[in-house]
């Protein structure tokens, strides 16, 4: 059978053929012939064949093959090298992983109950996990199984759970979760409060002026008060010299400060080093003096202890703290010794930290928000309106007067900096936050070693409460200051935010997940987290592409912080563990060419033996040798974290069938966060 002719396609043949026509004049020509004789019955049909637009024809389709295979072949290159970054992170990722899985020394055992309870609720979890796959297959999920029914064994049982979750589980997880709930918003309105009275500061202009400029004309050596600086230490190989040298260059009368090594290292070694360089900046005409504990008890508390013990600390005014990784600026004693004249109820002015490393890894560069909006916002508001805050520990100068009175340095804690704080808080003393004097120091770059100063850190405070808490209602403050120690210093900030941070998000809210007429409502669980992490991240505005990654590592923090808070408030025996934090001995470009042009007087006016030198550089070699010799170092697995990570993942499964976008989303990340930093993935890769 013919098929039915196509006049429309014909019509539109011939107008495009006359219109190349009318383009060509020879093809002009061939028309005006054509006109003069009859057409031949296939002119409908006949296509042009004149070589020029043959030829034109085929290059235009040529070229255009060839344009079409160059991008493909781009767009193929650009897979494959997509591809092949994707396998080779991937790949490394998992090689490393298998490493530490496999090296026995990284697989020590956790016993502690947390990681106990923690692996029990993992087993749950994933029993969960398989019956609600069951019964997601089996279409349970969407009309559940009437037990009246003649059905098999799994279903009767499906049905049953589904009956005991919703009326005896449920009830109780969902006012646990609105009580965190409550705990949640009263933390943010209090960060909230802080951000506020932060602007309100930077539109006011609001600082502390120091009366007096100890830099004016006519200001002789004895107007200049007696400064003791002390350097606690221990086992600091890595900084001991370039702290030293830091507080040795001090631009300060020398005859009017006193500088203290405070050494208790048990390194035979690190202890000649840290003499011979003491040795070397007396030499130089520095008053400094190296003590060495033979009973080192009381850790860093009953170093300063036994220090302000000796007899010639009566004749000293002020004391600055620092701790051997910090290395203040030349004026430091300057900036922040002019601030107690005219002021007898003062007792501490802190200067503010500033970091050496802060853009050496993802760890560090987390750190330096959290730590940027302790200081800028934290520290700064508290000491404007309230004039208290806690010390901390280090880059401070304290009125010995107030130390005294208040009790001086106790070992009860391992958070003595925090305890003289509140005790002179007490006793009616004012602090000053300086925030435009920055002392340079270095952030834990392993995370092994930030775990350990965060147990530390959270621990502490909880020890502290309970010492102190009956201290503070007898004492004779005004009730808005008692208020402000008990509930927003120690409760709030020390104890609830820690509780709610792990239970909400790494308890709570993957229960939901299995039990799902308990819910944590999206704005819990995404909306006030993120306007919280912007919040935090305004004091240091580089780090705002750390938005998401800082959330989260927050949160995978809080299982370190509740474990520190509960060991602390219990007081069970890792509450007084005190770790060292490990130093590298980082500096900037800067602070060495500074640090060199500084120390260039004292070495032309103060000639040096060139056998100390010697015996230096013989030590130092002595100390290279025992580095490369020693332990090697090894990044381990957190098994906290790695279960925790099994447990939002699982979580996340589930919830991705139930359709819940954002809390799939959200345990997600979350659990990818714990897995990244259980394998020991986020801090310096030293293995």
């Amino acid at each position: 059978m013919s098929r039915t002719p196509n006049y429309e396609f014909q019509e539109w043949w011939n107008k495009q053929r006359e219109k190349n026509n009318n383009l060509d004049p020879l093809n002009d020509a061939k028309l005006d012939h054509s006109h003069s004789a009859s057409p031949p019955p296939f002119t409908a049909l006949d296509v042009d064949s004149s070589p020029s637009s043959s030829v034109a024809s085929k290059k235009e389709r040529s070229r255009s093959a060839r344009q079409l295979s160059w991008v493909c072949l781009l767009k193929c290159q650009q897979l494959a090298a997509s591809l092949g970054w994707l396998y080779g992170g991937v790949f490394h990722l998992a090689r490393t992983a298998h490493r530490r899985i496999a090296d026995s020394a990284s697989l020590r055992g956790d016993s502690s109950r947390l990681y106990r309870a923690i692996r029990v609720f993992l087993v749950v979890v994933i029993v969960l996990l398989g019956f609600e796959l069951v019964a997601y297959f089996k279409g349970w999920h969407f009309r559940r199984p009437d037990p009246s029914d003649v059905l098999g064994m799994l279903a009767v049982v499906y049905a049953v759970w589904v009956d005991v979750r919703a009326r005896y589980m449920s009830p109780p997880l969902q006012s646990l979760a609105n009580l965190c709930t409550v705990l949640f918003i009263v933390q943010s309105v209090d960060r909230v409060v802080l951000i506020l009275g932060c602007f309100w500061i930077k539109f006011r202009r609001l600082k502390p002026v120091a009366s007096v400029d100890y830099d004016a004309v006519g200001i002789s050596a004895e107007d200049f008060p007696m400064v003791l600086v002390q350097i606690p230490m221990c086992n600091e190989r890595e900084v001991y010299q370039q702290s030293i040298g830091a507080v040795c260059i001090l631009d300060w009368p020398k005859e009017r400060m006193l500088v203290q090594i405070l050494d208790d290292s048990d390194e035979v070694d690190t202890q000649q080093l840290i003499k011979a360089e003491v040795h070397k900046w007396q030499q130089r005409g520095v008053r400094i003096i190296y003590r060495h504990r033979l009973l080192r008890t009381g850790y860093k508390a009953g170093n300063l202890k036994s220090a302000m013990g000796c007899d010639y600390v009566k004749d000293y005014e002020f004391v600055a703290i620092f701790d051997a990784d910090f290395q203040p600026t030349p004026d430091f004693l300057k900036k922040t010794v002019p601030y107690f004249k005219g002021r007898d109820d003062l007792a501490l002015v802190q200067a503010r930290w500033a970091f050496v490393n802060k853009d050496e890894n993802l760890l560090t560069r987390l750190q330096n928000i959290n730590l940027s909006f302790h200081f800028e916002v934290e520290q700064q508001v508290n000491g404007i309106f309230l004039n208290f805050f806690g010390f901390n520990g280090t880059a401070g100068v304290w009125r010995i007067k107030a130390l005294e009175e208040s009790g001086g340095w106790l070992e009860r804690t391992t958070v003595e900096d925090m305890d003289i704080a509140v005790r002179a808080h007490l006793c009616g003393w004012k602090f000053i936050f300086v925030n435009d004097v920055k002392c340079l120091c270095e952030l834990p770059e392993t995370y092994e070693a930030y775990k350990k100063q965060q147990h530390r850190w959270h621990s502490g405070p909880m020890q502290l409460f309970r010492l102190c808490f009956f201290d503070i209602l007898r004492s004779k403050v005004s009730w808005a200051k008692k208020f402000n120690l008990i509930f927003l210093f120690f409760l709030l900030r020390k104890l609830i935010l820690p509780f709610y941070s792990f239970t909400l998000f790494c308890i709570i809210l993957p229960l939901t997940m299995f039990l799902p007429e308990a819910e944590l409502p999206a704005w819990v669980v995404c909306y006030i987290p993120g306007v919280m992490s912007l919040l935090s991240v305004l004091p240091a505005p580089r780090s705002f592409p750390f938005i998401v990654p800082y959330l989260l590592f927050e949160n995978t923090m809080s299982v370190t912080k509740f474990n520190a808070m509960v060991s602390g408030l219990f007081r069970f025996g890792s509450s007084y563990e005190w770790v060292v934090t490990k130093k590298l001995g980082r500096s900037s470009e800067t602070d060495l060419v500074a640090f060199e042009k500084e120390s260039e007087p004292l070495m032309r006016s103060n000639s040096l033996h060139r056998s100390n030198s010697d015996s230096g550089l013989e030590e130092l070699s002595k100390l290279e040798l025992s580095k490369k010799t020693g332990k090697t170092k090894r990044n381990r697995l957190f098994r906290k974290e790695l279960c925790l990570a099994f447990i939002l993942l699982t979580a996340s499964v589930r919830s991705l069938l139930s359709a819940q976008g954002i809390h799939f989303y959200f345990l997600l990340f979350q659990g990818i966060s714990f897995l990244v930093v259980g394998l020991d993935l986020i801090g310096e890769q030293v293995s």
